[in-house]
């Protein structure tokens, strides 16, 4: 069967659906995907003036929602959510609980991932510019809630949350774009190839 031929066949598909389906492989992609993304909150780095640290989490929770889809994606993201405000401590730098003041931005997480699943089912996964797009969309999502919580939640103005919640991040953040655009194309084409 052509390249072509198979990546109609699997158009509205995401990653995930390649592997064979069964309630326990959708309970270990979502469980899989909240661990994921609490160990990449631990790969941390502080930057001066923000109480945000630079993290892998906001890659793996993009990486999670494209990869298993809106529904999957949104339910990972919730279950590391719950599980960290309950006490588990896999927030960014080994936080956990409600207090946090970069909350904001799991929140803002769980819907990215929805969003940039539900992209990906249509396909905006499978080039580097579609990629692109998906990718920016959902940081988008995520600063627009977190940094806003941030704001309230560290009692600033919504002006020094944008400098200590936003800009320190851009670069970081088209660094793990450029990652992703090449990641999971790359993926599909080997995919289609088997």
């Amino acid at each position: 069967m052509s390249t072509a031929a198979v990546s109609a066949r699997r158009s509205g598909q995401v990653l995930a659906d390649l592997i064979p389906s069964s309630r326990v492989r959708d309970v270990a992609l979502v469980a899989g995907g909240a661990v994921l993304t609490g160990i990449a909150a631990q790969i941390a780095v502080p930057v001066p003036g923000s109480p945000v640290p630079v993290t892998g989490q906001t890659f793996a929770a993009l990486l999670v929602g494209t990869s298993l889809g809106a529904r999957r994606g949104l339910l990972s993201l919730a279950l590391y959510a719950v599980v960290g405000m309950a006490g588990v401590p896999w927030f960014a730098e080994g936080g956990s609980g409600t207090a946090a003041p970069s909350l904001g931005y799991v929140f803002g997480m769980l819907l990215a991932a929805t969003a940039v699943g539900a992209l990906a089912r249509r396909g905006a996964d499978r080039s580097v510019l579609r990629m692109a797009g998906t990718m920016l969309l959902g940081e988008a999502i995520i600063y627009a809630v977190g940094v806003p919580y941030l704001a309230l939640a560290a009692d600033m103005s919504l002006t020094a949350a944008i400098a200590a919640g936003l800009t320190p991040f851009l670069i970081g953040d088209a660094l793990k774009a450029a990652l992703a655009m090449g990641v999971l194309p790359t993926a599909w084409k080997l995919a289609d190839r088997r």
